[in-house]
């Protein structure tokens, strides 16, 4: 019994410990900003949402623009703390789920730089922005949607 008893709780710690990591040592916030070069070529913008709202955990809000060769994270960014959050770029619309996405094709623009604050990643050479009509934050640790920004192409 007692053994059993170790065992269980030794998991729950862990797990409390994967939770709880980000709250007690955030990353500091980033003021990342945009070239005059790179604020010409807007290709699109949306908004990240709150995607479950019955889920406290896993939220986002705040403003994204998609740029020719940059995708920025305005200075309301926010998100939930989690382990390694990514940000995705997926051509399929309206994804409201963890298995809206399923098996559709996806770039990595990388690891989220911080929770909160304004930040920019690089779009890969070669890729057309106006071909993805989303871009989510995604945690790989757990395979779970964060936050999806439906891309509007049209008021950019």
């Amino acid at each position: 019994m007692f053994l059993l008893g170790a065992v269980f709780g030794a998991a729950f710690g862990v797990a409390l410990g994967f939770f709880l990591f980000p709250y007690v040592f955030p990353p500091p916030e980033v003021n990342e900003q945009l070239t005059q070069a790179e604020k010409t070529s807007l290709v699109a913008s949306g908004t990240f949402i709150h995607a479950n709202p019955s889920d406290p955990v896993h939220y986002g809000k705040g403003k994204v623009s998609v740029y020719d060769r940059t995708v920025f994270l305005h200075d309301d960014f926010e998100v939930g703390p989690g382990p390694k959050y990514h940000l995705y770029l997926v051509p399929k619309a309206e994804i409201r789920s963890s298995g809206d996405l399923g098996d559709a094709m996806y770039v990595d623009l990388g690891r989220l730089k911080a929770f909160k604050g304004s930040q920019k990643y690089a779009i890969p050479k070669g890729l057309k922005p106006a071909d993805y009509k989303n871009a989510i934050i995604w945690c790989e640790q757990f395979s779970v949607l964060i936050s999806p920004a439906d891309l509007d192409f049209r008021g950019s």
